[in-house]
């Protein structure tokens, strides 16, 4: 389909307007509107209208937001929608926090037109340096405020997404080095580098490194197991003097990774 950028069961065309939509071959879901007050994200934006299914989740209309504002850069981890729902006659106002998989037109359809009401709210999160020249070249790092509950793949694509990068999740790794030990470690694809960074004690000289997997086009179509071995993991650089891939040249930061920030983009 052609127009602007697409999430399941919501479609944002070219002008800015938002329709339903669904895959090729099957009937259209019936579709409503929902408004969401959305002013986190900016202070201009007090709230948008989107056409949605009754089958889209609170998670694809955080997707579509984000997408709409040109915030795909933006953890979507970090935000979630309250739904408020007002009872007129005993004049009861009660706000509830959605879980990812709700389905806000289901929900809205069980109250009166005008007694609820759909807000985006944030979360605080961490802040993370990656050093990313494997992704852009000529890049030294990019800092990134991301949620405790976010993955490496999930962080490995917010990095592209800040190029617009059409590369492959796949086809790179995190890694946790320490450059005064010569160590590092390739995380899971599972794993959480927020809560991997709160473990790290300050005198350790730790931070995050992403190396492109250079066997990628190998292992395309293949069920090859993940693994943590250095050695298992092919690489274009010699290593070095003790059997060790070589770290990066640019030293980290070693000021303490334990701080909370608010809910911004950091470049």
């Amino acid at each position: 389909m052609r127009g602007g950028p697409h999430v399941h069961g919501v479609h944002l065309d070219g002008v800015g307007r938002t329709i339903a939509s669904s895959p090729e071959g099957h009937r259209r879901p019936e579709t409503t509107t929902v408004k969401v007050y959305a002013r986190c994200l900016r202070p201009d934006i007090e709230y948008k209208t989107l056409g949605i299914t009754f089958q889209t989740t609170c998670r694809e209309v955080v997707e579509a937001l984000l997408s709409k504002y040109r915030m795909r850069h933006r953890d979507p981890n970090l935000f979630f929608l309250t739904m408020e729902v007002t009872v007129r006659r005993a004049g009861v106002r009660t706000v509830l926090v959605l879980d990812e998989e709700a389905r806000p037109a289901a929900l809205q359809a069980c109250h009166p037109t005008g007694d609820s009401r759909f807000a985006l709210q944030t979360r605080r999160g961490g802040l993370v340096k990656i050093y990313d020249s494997a992704v852009m070249p000529g890049s030294q790092y990019k800092s990134l405020l991301i949620s405790e509950r976010t993955t490496v793949d999930e962080l490995l694509q917010i990095l592209l997404n800040c190029y617009n990068s059409k590369e492959r999740v796949e086809q790179f790794s995190l890694y946790e080095v320490n450059s005064s030990q010569e160590y590092q470690r390739k995380l899971h694809p599972d794993d959480h580098p927020l809560r991997v960074q709160q473990a790290w004690l300050p005198q350790h000289q730790l931070h995050f490194l992403v190396r492109r997997n250079t066997d990628y086009r190998m292992r395309r179509g293949k069920q090859t197991p993940w693994s943590p071995e250095l050695a298992s993991i092919p690489s274009s650089t010699p290593l070095n003097s003790r059997g060790m891939l070589p770290l990066s040249s640019t030293a980290p930061s070693t000021s303490s990774p334990f701080a909370d920030y608010e809910n911004y983009f950091y470049i």
